[in-house]
């Protein structure tokens, strides 16, 4: 009895060292609730324009602290400019006309200015309670679709909802019903 005891012993340690040598998945950094590692972040990193000496130094517009500079990149400018576009149509400068209606009903009940910052704090927040079990933590095991689980919408009964309000869904593929008849 206790040959097979120890047998048993013997084979579940050889399970657990062969498991430890198996090679994981690296899963995309940006799924994790928190950065792992001590290093730059890559996102941070932006390449600046070459800095060019003006013709002029008076036609140099005055420093703004927090504004834009010369040399920062304009990504989006220069993706309109390199398909013929017109890049100062990129600026806005308020509410567009066309879409003064769309705004002001999306805030007939009023809006909060500074809720940009309370969602922060309050998703801070849901996401230290919602890190993960201690040996998830531990082994750095991607958490965020468990801690949004509960937010998460469920597609498929969606789509059914829709449908049997007899809303019409052009871009969802077909029921099952529908299907079966096409067959």
């Amino acid at each position: 009895m206790q040959a097979a005891f120890s047998k048993l012993g013997i084979a579940f340690a050889a399970v657990l060292l062969l498991s430890a040598c198996g090679g994981r998945d690296k899963e995309p950094v940006l799924m994790h609730l928190r950065a792992s590692g001590s290093g730059p972040d890559e996102f941070a990193i932006l390449p600046t324009k070459p800095l060019q000496m003006p013709d002029d130094l008076a036609a140099l517009p005055e420093p703004t602290p927090g504004g834009a500079n010369l040399t920062d990149p304009t990504p989006e400018a220069d993706a309109a400019v390199a398909l013929g576009g017109n890049p100062a149509r990129l600026k806005t400068n308020g509410i567009p006309a066309g879409d003064g209606a769309l705004v002001n009903y999306a805030g007939r009940f009023g809006s909060d200015a500074a809720i940009r910052t309370q969602l922060s704090s309050e998703d801070l927040e849901y996401r230290r309670k919602n890190d993960g079990r201690l040996l998830e933590r531990l082994f750095n095991v991607n958490v965020y679709f468990k801690a949004y689980a509960p937010m998460s919408l469920d597609q498929e009964a969606e789509l059914e909802r829709w449908r049997k309000l007899g809303i019409r869904t052009p871009a969802a593929p077909p029921s099952a019903d529908a299907q079966l008849l096409s067959k």
